[in-house]
């Protein structure tokens, strides 16, 4: 198997977790929308639990799949696409709603700030773009202190 087929296969099951997470993050705000909770800053925080679950089962599976030749630059990896597609995805999502399905929604969202900036909308992309980067970075190098191999030698207690 030549290198560059061997290093897509290694990343379709990110690409796969990451495109089930972004799918999770559009449901769960859909459900905020119809509830009337979407305006509510604080439900976000919730995004950062559904991205985490993803990315700790994205590498949790490369780790079984890959066996002894898991490294941490494969988990490493795998964590960080399956964020960077879930938070592309879920952004190009929330953009088209805020644009397209319900154009008062950033007049919601933040009212005092709408009206002081000329390009809020694209305050507020690239913002939700950032959060996710963010937080995928963070969730992907905290999980990796648990699936990566010790380097540490083992003491015999006598």
């Amino acid at each position: 198997m030549n290198p560059k087929s061997r290093s897509m296969k290694n990343l379709t099951l990110p690409i796969r977790f990451g495109i089930v997470t972004s799918a999770v993050l559009i449901a769960y705000f859909l459900i905020l929308a119809v509830m009337g909770k979407h305006t509510n800053v604080f439900y976000s925080l919730f995004n950062g639990i559904i991205t985490g679950f993803g990315i700790y089962e994205t590498i949790k599976y490369t780790k079984i799949r890959q066996g002894k030749d898991f490294s941490y630059g494969k988990g490493f990896t795998a964590g960080i696409t399956t964020g960077f597609v879930a938070t592309l995805l879920f952004t190009f999502f929330f953009a088209f709603y805020a644009t397209e399905l319900d154009s008062d929604f950033l007049d919601k969202l933040s009212s005092a700030w709408s009206k002081d900036y000329k390009n809020f909308q694209g305050i507020v992309f690239f913002t939700v773009a950032i959060m996710g980067f963010a937080t995928t970075l963070v969730l992907t190098l905290s999980f990796m202190q648990l699936f990566k191999t010790s380097n540490n030698s083992k003491k015999i207690i006598t």
